[in-house]
């Protein structure tokens, strides 16, 4: 391959890596090597994240019949209204990132607590957004109640009376529901690729078809998904994943479950080199084969093992979203675009995926003063070079 010219771009990565290692030529050169085949620095040091116009990726999405929206943290709804404005300018639709998971919304299990979760619906309706509600059925966020009082025999009653008196609390107010949330996990070792929560060993692989002809009884109306994590990358656990996800909804499918669409999280890594364009592809247009649509709805990039060099960081978190998105948009069946969080703010990786340096986290689209990152204009160009939906 002939020798690439030392363009400003790969000439200031050379001096980021020399500043940041303290190390001799050999060593900053071989940092420089594994930088460049795991990351793709250089390339995205010399990527054109350029855009045209200022419009919000709430309306370049919807010009392609696209939604994009966010996760959208509670605790910012009354003290930060900054936060709430730029929310409102970029946003279609909300997407409640704790308070409609079981652990928030019923404290006692007789008791539900609307209460957050109807001013979240306030402020979407008052903002003109779509509305999303997350989840009715995972293995985690349980309330303690939960592991105390449920059993075999009463596991059924009570799982169907949370999504009746839940979904149909906001009927008519809801444009989608994750009704059952990373349900797979294919090294527990069962034939079906079933992760062996708390539900399976109560009621039984059927849990999930009952939570979706209960979701779809309670709101006829609603999309309703089907959402699970780690489908993106060319590994083992990523393939084995993949083809259990697809086994499930065939023979949710087959069955003639109420399920519309697949929720894909899309939680990326910048510091691995396994992401498989035709690979992503194929599985798309699987999903796409049983007329479910898709969204991408929990999207971010961990940055924790990213240089800490801000520039040279931001261009891989960038590259990350575009390059990913470059090949999704591409499938018809994708309809949204959703990213857990706007801002660098607030986001749950600050906290679950902390960088070792102390370095804050620079994982969405705006930074932690709600200001444009290089991550929003490759969404915003992503969203530009899509096909009309």
């Amino acid at each position: 391959m002939p020798h690439k010219p030392l363009t400003p771009g790969r000439r200031t990565f050379l001096l980021s890596l020399a500043a940041l290692s303290g190390m001799g030529a050999f060593a900053i050169a071989d940092k420089f090597r594994y930088a460049n085949r795991y990351l793709g620095a250089t390339d995205a040091l010399e990527k054109d994240f350029s855009v045209v116009g200022n419009a919000s990726l709430r309306d370049r999405a919807a010009a392609k019949g696209l939604i994009y929206g966010a996760a959208f943290p509670h605790v910012a709804l009354s003290s930060d209204r900054a936060f709430a404005a730029a929310f409102a300018q970029e946003c279609a639709i909300l997407v409640p990132e704790s308070i409609l998971k079981w652990k928030a919304l019923r404290p006692e299990p007789n008791r539900f607590d609307f209460a957050a979760g109807d001013l979240m619906a306030k402020f979407a309706r008052n903002h003109g957004l779509l509305f999303r509600g997350h989840t009715l059925v995972w293995h985690e966020a349980l309330p303690q109640w939960f592991q105390e009082s449920v059993n075999s025999q009463n596991v059924r009653r009570i799982l169907l009376e949370h999504i009746k008196t839940v979904v149909g609390h906001y009927a008519g107010k809801i444009h989608s529901w994750d009704v059952v949330n990373e349900a797979v996990l294919p090294k527990d070792g069962r034939p079906d690729g079933l992760r062996n929560t708390p539900w399976l060993q109560l009621l039984g692989p059927d849990y999930i078809e009952i939570a979706f002809r209960a979701a779809a009884e309670a709101d006829p109306q609603a999309l309703l998904v089907y959402n699970d994590h780690w489908l993106d990358y060319d590994t083992n656990e990523g393939n084995t994943r993949r083809t259990a996800v697809l086994k499930l909804l065939e023979r949710l499918k087959a069955k003639g479950t109420p399920i519309h669409a697949l929720g894909i999280q899309a939680h990326l890594l910048r510091d691995k080199p396994y992401f498989n364009p035709a690979k992503l592809r194929s599985f798309l247009r699987d999903v796409a084969s049983l007329d479910l649509k898709i969204l991408i709805t929990e999207m971010d990039v961990t940055d924790k093992k990213l240089p800490v060099d801000v520039t040279l960081r931001d261009h891989l978190v960038a590259a990350a979203y575009e390059d990913y998105l470059s090949v999704v948009l591409e499938e018809p069946a994708v309809i949204a675009v959703l990213t857990w969080g706007l801002s660098d703010r607030y986001t749950w990786l600050s906290q679950d995926e902390p960088r070792s340096d102390k370095a804050p986290v620079r994982p969405l689209p705006l930074d932690a003063q709600f200001r444009r990152k290089l991550a929003w204009n490759a969404i915003a160009r992503a969203f530009d070079q899509a096909p009309m939906r």
